[in-house]
């Protein structure tokens, strides 16, 4: 992806010969952003083909079209210099700091950034946390793309730790409903919020769900399928079948106890029960838990809210799964601001700072 964007011409025009206007500077020290990245706090989920910087670089591209900024190349000199604020206009979680910084390397590698809070860190509405120093042309082509990464990974790790707290002693995990095109960053996001990461994809983990269990004529079949499909092809990797009922759960322990197999853990969906008072019923879930006693993890999937989870935390599940982390994402409100004085006066007027 990365080969087939070229973004300079459109990102930063072509340096003039005159003295620079700054309009102001800082006497903090920053450091330069490059690519070791001190703020990474949190690395991101590995994955054998996922190309970063390219997101990164579509990201910019679809923002710059084919002639770039020509709001800030009719307005802003080319070599003014800038100090913008990052400010939380909401409390919560932020994420993509790491990220923010890779973009800022990307759009100019000479500008300067200094964060007061990283990655996994709470803010509050009306802190200033970051800033970054350069030319105003390559900030303000930034900004956008930052806070649309920021505001949406900050959105998801908010809620995880939310979700996260509530659901222990169980853990939580996303699901692969994520935003198309930024699995890893939302998956890096839950991570960053004190989550754990399920499968990246279809690639890293044997996933046996109801349509495989139908096509393959029952839940045996599909076990030896899968047993002898990694047996053949030489592959260790976690094997987690799908159980909707009591009764395909003691199949699976049937098949379990009269074969080596290769199920590392047992789903179980849609066991919890949503009652009329709002509350939930999780006796089944119990249930399904107390047969398997511990021979393999548990997750419980499915009625899975901010209501229920700590329920369903205290069922004896080793993970909760939840696609609510990453599909139905409320971004946390950040912005980056030059004239921080103005900006925190409007959000006063807004209840937003």
């Amino acid at each position: 992806m990365s080969k087939a964007v070229s973004l300079s011409p459109l990102l930063y025009p072509n340096p003039i010969t005159r003295p620079r206007l700054i309009v102001k500077m800082s006497a903090t020290a920053t450091r330069n952003v490059g690519m070791s990245f001190g703020s990474l706090v949190v690395k991101p989920p590995a994955h054998p083909t996922y190309d970063l910087k390219g997101v990164i670089q579509l990201a910019l591209s679809e923002d710059a079209g084919d002639r770039g900024d020509v709001t800030c190349k009719a307005t802003i000199p080319v070599e003014m210099e800038v100090e913008a604020h990052f400010l939380a206009k909401e409390d919560g979680i932020v994420a993509g700091i790491a990220l923010a910084e890779m973009v800022f390397s990307e759009v100019d590698p000479s500008l300067k950034v200094e964060w007061y809070r990283k990655d996994g860190d709470g803010v509050h509405k009306g802190l200033q946390f970051g800033k970054v120093h350069g030319r105003a042309h390559s900030i303000v082509v930034a900004e956008r793309v930052v806070l649309n990464f920021m505001q949406r990974m900050s959105g998801i790790a908010t809620l995880t730790k939310v979700m996260a707290d509530a659901a222990r002693p169980a853990y939580i995990l996303e699901t692969r409903k994520t935003a198309p095109g930024l699995r890893l960053v939302d998956k890096w996001a839950v991570l960053i919020g004190g989550g754990q990461n399920h499968r990246m994809g279809l690639f890293d983990m044997v996933m046996i769900k109801d349509n495989h269990i139908s096509i393959a004529g029952g839940i045996a079949n599909a076990l030896k399928s899968v047993d002898l499909y990694l047996e053949q092809n030489n592959l260790k990797m976690g094997v987690e079948i799908e159980t909707r009922t009591l009764q395909e759960v003691h199949e699976v322990l049937h098949y379990a106890s009269q074969t080596k197999t290769s199920v590392t853990r047992i789903m179980l969906d849609n066991m919890v029960i949503p009652l009329s008072n709002g509350d939930v019923d999780v006796s089944m879930l119990k249930e399904a838990v107390e047969l398997i006693n511990g021979r393999f993890e548990t997750e419980a999937s499915g009625n899975v809210t901010l209501d229920t989870v700590n329920k369903i935390g205290q069922s004896g599940v080793t993970y909760i799964s939840s696609g609510s982390l990453t599909h139905s994402v409320k971004a946390l409100d950040i912005s980056l601001k030059i004239d921080t004085e103005l900006a925190l006066e409007v959000g006063r007027r807004t209840k937003r700072a």
